[in-house]
């Protein structure tokens, strides 16, 4: 029993520095994080040495819950209510449009058994927007963008599982039964998905109260957690959506933070649950690497994996343009860059993995669903994921504007002969150069750094949105300063726990101010614009 523990203790310590010289080794090239976090489980799926299981359970049970809570918290109501309409069609219809797609296209191809086919179409139907929402992060795409793409999952992955079992369900049935499953399906669906709604408001609302009512952050955040597992847990007890309980339980909870929380705890439960999401994510990339079983060689299975990649493709299009158009005549019009983002974005991942893994043994043809699910991960993963950002940029959807990029290009310039002066100015003083030389040059340098200031200066005073962004930044920046230097202080004894507690707080109020307070543009004199 020890031995078994130490040995599983081993293999989480092996996957953590894994997942840690990944994370420092992609910060040095250009690949998304999550991508190369597979890649790496490839190389380990060959080996013998480290070996993990990735059974639905962990995913569907320890893993989901957390990664859709965390995603639930960022989520900003009034940005979401403004994109709810595309959210719900690409969520509900868009789910049963994909299905009906890749389920028709397979079949007709004769590729497929029609039974197999449905299978595979209602599991693949799940996307998951992790790696190109850390991308949105890294290049500043626009927050309804992101929020779209991310709600658009959320509720994608709670419609998928519940139409993913009943299609199963009725799939393991003789034909005669299988028409009177379907004609229930929808009152099920209906059941299922409000009763996870309702579970999830109750369990977010009930977190809220009592959050009002205690100011200690390690007691709000273990709260936290236990809201994020126990509504999904309790929702999958009782047989409704575990996945809309958690999404609702944390959009309330991440809403309503400002007024039931503190600002310093907001910031520990932000902090925590990012690490817990980025831990949950580098493990459950690595996994999937490793759990990869390619299908054996042949003509006939090289021409079913490049049509089902083409199937699932064209399923996206048509979900996405199609319903995009809908929406637009429902008056919520989803602009043509972002349909093009929610197409190629579509990547699939974790859920569509736990589902294939799900299958029990008696589902004709298990093996070659659970293969051609690994195919298509692996496929959006390592085509769509390593060409989302060069999409983002060719549709102007990354946060600088040209107007950043040419005062970036200013400033860049005038640290440069300011260096370059610096330096040379030491290089003389201790005789190394030539004086009549160093005289010119640093003539030279001198009109430039001026030119580069002047110029520099002009260009702020005629955007002063931008200096305004920059002074808030800035100042951001002094305020955790200011915060770490008052934990140095506390622990060199310095001052007293009390002391620096109150001085965070007041830190982290400022912080918050901040973070919901719009940049105004702030009239600067001269010398501070050169400076």
């Amino acid at each position: 029993m020890s031995g078994d523990l130490l040995a599983v203790e081993l293999t989480f310590v092996e996957l953590l520095l894994l997942v840690f010289v990944v994370a420092m080794v992609v910060h040095r090239i250009k690949l998304p994080y999550t991508v190369a976090l597979v890649l790496v489980g490839l190389g380990l799926s060959f080996q013998d040495f480290i070996r993990f299981e990735l059974t639905p359970e962990i995913i569907l049970m320890l893993f989901l819950p957390p990664l859709v809570f965390e995603a639930a918290l960022h989520i900003d109501y009034r940005i979401f209510r403004k994109v709810l309409t595309p959210v719900l069609l690409l969520a509900v219809f868009g789910v049963i449009l994909t299905i009906a797609v890749i389920w028709g296209l397979l079949t007709l191809t004769g590729l497929l058994e029609w039974k197999t086919a449905l299978i595979f179409a209602s599991l693949i139907a799940a996307t998951d927007p992790v790696a190109v929402v850390s991308l949105f992060k890294a290049l500043g795409a626009p927050k309804r963008l992101s929020t779209l793409v991310e709600s658009e999952s959320l509720f994608n992955d709670a419609t998928t599982i519940v139409i993913f079992h009943i299609v199963v369900g009725a799939a393991l049935l003789g034909e005669a039964q299988f028409h009177l499953v379907w004609t229930n399906a929808l009152i099920k669906f209906v059941i299922v998905a409000l009763g996870g709604i309702g579970l999830g408001l109750v369990s977010g609302l009930t977190a809220n109260f009592i959050f009002a009512r205690v100011d200690d952050h390690l007691i709000e955040i273990t709260l936290s957690t236990i809201v994020a597992y126990g509504a999904y847990l309790m929702a999958e007890q009782f047989h409704l959506s575990g996945v809309l309980a958690v999404v609702f339980a944390g959009m309330i909870i991440g809403n309503r933070s400002s007024r039931n929380m503190s600002p310093t705890t907001r910031m520990m439960l932000t902090n925590f649950w990012e690490y817990i999401a980025f831990l949950v994510n580098s493990l459950i990339f690595i996994l999937i690497g490793m759990q990869v079983t390619m299908p054996r060689p042949g003509n006939q299975l090289y021409l079913l994996v490049f049509v089902v990649v083409v199937v699932v493709l064209i399923s996206r299009a048509v979900t996405v343009y199609g319903l995009s158009f809908i929406s637009k005549l429902l008056g919520s019009r989803v602009k043509t860059s972002y349909q093009h983002v929610l197409f190629w974005g579509g990547l699939r991942g974790a859920v569509s993995l736990a589902l294939a893994l799900s299958l029990s043994h008696r589902v004709p043809n298990r093996d070659l669903i659970l293969s051609l699910t690994f195919v298509v991960v692996l496929f959006t993963l390592l085509v769509q994921a390593t060409t989302i950002a060069p999409l983002l940029r060719r549709l102007g959807l990354t946060g600088q504007s040209e107007t950043e990029r040419e005062y970036e290009r200013i400033h860049a310039r005038l640290l440069a002969a300011r260096a370059a002066r610096t330096r040379m100015k030491e290089q003389y003083a201790t005789g190394a150069l030539d004086p009549t030389a160093w005289i010119a040059v640093e003539k030279e340098l001198q009109e430039r750094i001026q030119k580069l200031s002047q110029e520099q200066q002009a260009f702020a005073q005629a955007h002063p949105d931008l200096v305004a962004r920059l002074t808030s930044s800035l100042r951001k920046e002094s305020l955790l300063i200011q915060r770490a230097h008052i934990g140095d202080l506390e622990r060199e004894g310095v001052i007293s726990d009390d002391v620096a507690r109150e001085f965070i707080e007041e830190i982290d109020a400022a912080l918050d101010e901040l973070n919901h307070r719009p940049a105004q543009p702030e009239p600067l004199s001269p010398a501070e614009l050169s400076a």
